[in-house]
């Protein structure tokens, strides 16, 4: 039997921890778990025969550590080998008679992604298909990525999987307190990009305890369609009698996992602090419940890296600007390369209230494949609505699609036959909904009857490619009534006919409907009310226009779909300020922005822009001081105040580098008028990605930086320390096993260097683990680091 046939009707037990196991075994502080797959292969062996023997039907093999980052080729190999050898010895060994599966594991880089990091995601791709590419020469039943905190590497590690193997691939996201991965994303917008991708299983891992995690699950069993993993940590590391130990024992940790599988999760584990005998105690009390199966939830979503839009009974506006036609200052834009005036259209859109944005750069005089993904990219910098691809460009599309951080709209396709195979390919590899044109080889029908019948036949041809239904919306092309008077009808008839009879969801081109008249908005904004009227999903749009937003404002009031009437009353006490120059954009190019605005809203080359020119004119510590210092306070509170998240507040710190940048080559002077702060990862530890965020902010915010990389042992850490005489020392760690590194390193720290404080952070640490290792502060984020090191000033 293959792993998915088992997991259809049986709940599946997975393993528990690694690492703390072995360092029961004498795994030393700092030491790579993985090097044990050939210096100690008995132990390792034995560890996956515990769980095996413990009841666990799913064991990974001991590879979350390995890589080329760490490893050269031979050794990258050897260790891939061994492990997988391991793995399949404990199988053969373990007598207990349930179904035994071996899982490839794949763990995250330790580097984050650009373009919040260094990490190009080629590369990234890359690194997970070096250990897919041998792993999957060996005796392995599926892959499983797991501990992932960012979704663009997930996304990484999914197609590095997808295009080296056809076995199955399980994911497992590490989601905070505040229920969301380190980089943003939601439960929900894990799901649409993971279900679009093709995933087989969509899981929860590491970070939390059980009760901490359990409403992430019940989000995902809300939206998944797919089966669910749940494998939390034991609770959180406490210091007893100079022993790591987990809070939350194998009774409690059961207890909760077995309601969550009578709630619908269909495979169950440990991560950090696990042992046998909690999947042997997990196994116990979930013996007599039965696998719930899953069901299909028939939603359309599509999602940005932090935000995910469900198409339902809401009418979703699509912001139309970022697209050359009939818009002159925009084409220039593009052959100029004029980035910033992009960002500000979608900036401005997404203020206005645009709930998705259009994206087509599409012009005879650049090259397109080049352009559509660099302006997706840049525009998932600084907006955090999802995108809708919007090209006729096949190659261009792949681009955009590979690199997207999400799951897109795609528009468009259409009954063209050669349309259908171009793009019904790149959906189902990469995920997406799908914009389709109800027109084909014999152009745009006239009567509302063939449009349906076409979209009938992209429907069908879809589902041979295992696109669902869902994943398809309408547009019947509003036709302009200026030269048929029955135009707008036969849209609307199609668009009634699809929604009510094929149940899809429906998007139109509104203003189509008014071309080569006068007062144009006038006549967009009565026919959005028809369309709405008739069951429109979505309409691509001028946010600027008053007309249309006094429609879709007065549906929603008049449909019951406004609390209290208060959107409609905002909106109303806002309308006087909506002139003529509102349909053009107030901020009709990026030059008319603040500095203090480019660095809130990340606007790098604004940024530094603006302060070349202003440096002209004014002292560069009154700009340090009275703006760029300001906007990052700013943005700092929003990201204390949970109002912002991580990629934003890095991308602010990076357009507040761009306005240092040019004050520090223009006076040669070093923007450092704080004091030293030393950081480390600690020995053992590879992952740095905190340790990065946290140094840009220090270096922003005017802190000289010394950062000593990462995997730093405590003498070297000391001899830093003394040798700038830096009063703050920052140290991080990921794993449970580098922790007592972590103490080790403080230890000295404070022995030899009794004038430095040290603040700490990392996954695996809590304000009382931190007090306990002797830690001055503990911080859980960036910021916190940030307020802390200004005490030392």
């Amino acid at each position: 039997m293959n792993v998915l046939d088992y997991i259809k009707d049986n709940i599946t037990y997975l393993d528990g921890g690694t690492g703390t196991m072995l360092q029961e075994k004498g795994l030393k502080s700092g030491e790579p778990t993985e090097l044990w797959n050939i210096s100690h292969k008995q132990d390792i062996i034995e560890l996956h025969k515990s769980y095996f023997d413990a009841g666990s039907n799913i064991i990974t093999t001991n590879t979350f550590g390995v890589n080329s980052l760490k490893y050269d080729d031979k050794t990258l190999n050897e260790l891939i080998v061994s492990a997988v050898d391991n793995a399949n010895t404990a199988l053969k060994l373990s007598k207990n008679k349930q179904q035994k599966f071996i899982a490839f594991d794949l763990g995250p880089t330790g580097r984050l992604l650009k373009p919040l990091g260094d990490l190009d995601f080629e590369d990234a791709v890359e690194i997970f298909a070096e250990n897919v590419r041998i792993a999957n020469k060996l005796k392995i039943d599926l892959f499983v990525i797991e501990t992932m905190n960012d979704s663009l590497e997930t996304k990484a590690a999914v197609l590095a999987v997808k295009e080296n193997s056809n076995l199955p691939v399980f994911v497992y996201n590490a989601y905070s307190e505040n229920e969301k991965l380190m980089t943003g994303a939601t439960p929900e917008v894990m799901v649409s990009m993971l279900e679009g991708l093709g995933v087989d299983v969509i899981g929860v891992n590491c970070s939390l305890g059980p009760n901490k995690l359990k409403n992430v699950i019940k989000r995902i069993l809300n939206v998944s369609s797919v089966p669910i993993a749940f494998k939390p940590n034991a609770g959180l590391p406490e210091d007893i009698n100079g022993k790591t130990v987990f809070n939350v024992s194998p009774e409690e940790f059961s207890a909760v996992i077995a309601d969550t599988v009578k709630c619908g999760v269909g495979l169950v584990g440990g991560c950090c602090g696990t042992t046998p005998e909690y999947i042997k105690c997990l196994k116990e009390k979930t013996k007599d419940l039965k696998k719930i199966k899953e069901t299909e939830k028939d939603i359309t979503v599509v999602s940005s890296y932090m935000s995910a839009v469900t198409f339902s009974d809401s009418p979703i506006l699509i912001g139309e600007r970022i697209n050359p036609t009939g818009k002159k200052r925009f084409k220039q834009a593009l052959i100029e390369n004029d980035i910033g005036y992009i960002l500000n259209e979608g900036i401005n859109q997404q203020e206005k209230g645009c709930h998705i944005l259009d994206v087509n750069v599409g012009i005879p005089d650049i090259d397109e494949q080049e352009m559509l993904p660099k302006t997706v990219t840049a525009l998932q910098e600084v907006c955090t609505v999802p995108l809708q691809i919007d090209t006729s460009n096949p190659v261009a599309m792949e681009k955009a699609m590979r690199i997207y951080n999400g799951k897109p709209m795609i528009n468009s396709v259409n009954g063209k036959k050669e349309s259908m195979e171009a793009i019904f390919p790149l959906a189902e590899k990469y995920g997406g909904v799908i914009v389709a044109l109800t027109l084909d080889e014999n152009g745009i029908p006239e009567k509302a009857e063939d449009r349906f019948s076409i979209a009938e036949k992209i429907l069908k041809t879809a589902e041979s490619y295992g696109i669902s239904k869902k994943d398809i919306v309408f547009d019947t092309l509003a036709m302009t009534i200026s030269t048929n008077k029955n135009s707008a009808n036969e849209t609307i008839k199609s668009l009634k006919m699809i929604r009510e009879k094929l149940g899809c969801h429906t998007s139109l081109g509104v203003s189509n409907i008014s071309f080569g008249l006068p007062k144009r908005d006038f006549v967009n904004g009565a026919f959005f009310a028809m369309a709405l009227e008739n069951g429109l999903s979505a309409a691509i749009m001028n946010p600027f226009s008053a007309e249309m937003m006094k429609s879709y404002k007065t549906y929603l009031l008049l449909r019951g779909k406004d609390e209290n009437c208060l959107n409609y009353i905002e909106f109303a006490q806002n309308a006087e300020e909506m002139s003529v120059k509102d349909t053009k954009i107030k901020t009709d190019s990026s030059k008319d922005i603040s500095l203090q605005y480019a660095i809130i809203k990340g606007l790098k080359a604004d940024a530094g822009r603006i302060t070349a020119e202003r440096i002209k004119s004014e002292n560069p510590l009154d700009i340090v001081n009275c703006d760029i210092i300001p906007a990052l306070d700013n943005v700092g509170r929003d990201f204390e105040n949970k109002k912002v998240f991580l990629p934003q507040l890095l991308m602010s710190a990076e357009a507040s580098k761009s306005a240092f940048e040019v004050i520090k080559s223009e006076f040669c002077a070093n923007n450092s008028t704080k004091c030293t702060v030393v950081i480390a990862t600690v020995k053992g530890d590879i992952h740095d990605i905190g340790k990065n965020i946290v140094k840009l902010l220090l270096e922003n915010y005017g802190f000289r930086v010394v950062d000593l990389g990462k995997d730093v042992p405590p003498c070297d850490i000391l001899e830093a320390v003394l040798k700038e005489k830096a009063p703050v020392l920052g140290l991080s760690a990921l794993m449970t096993t580098t922790v007592p590194a972590m103490e080790e390193t403080i230890k000295i720290i404070h022995e030899k260097a009794p004038f430095c404080k040290v603040v700490v952070g990392g996954a695996v640490l809590n304000p009382e683990y931190a007090e306990k290792i002797g830690a001055d502060k503990y911080s859980k984020d960036a910021m916190e680091t940030v307020r802390f090191a200004e005490q030392f000033n």
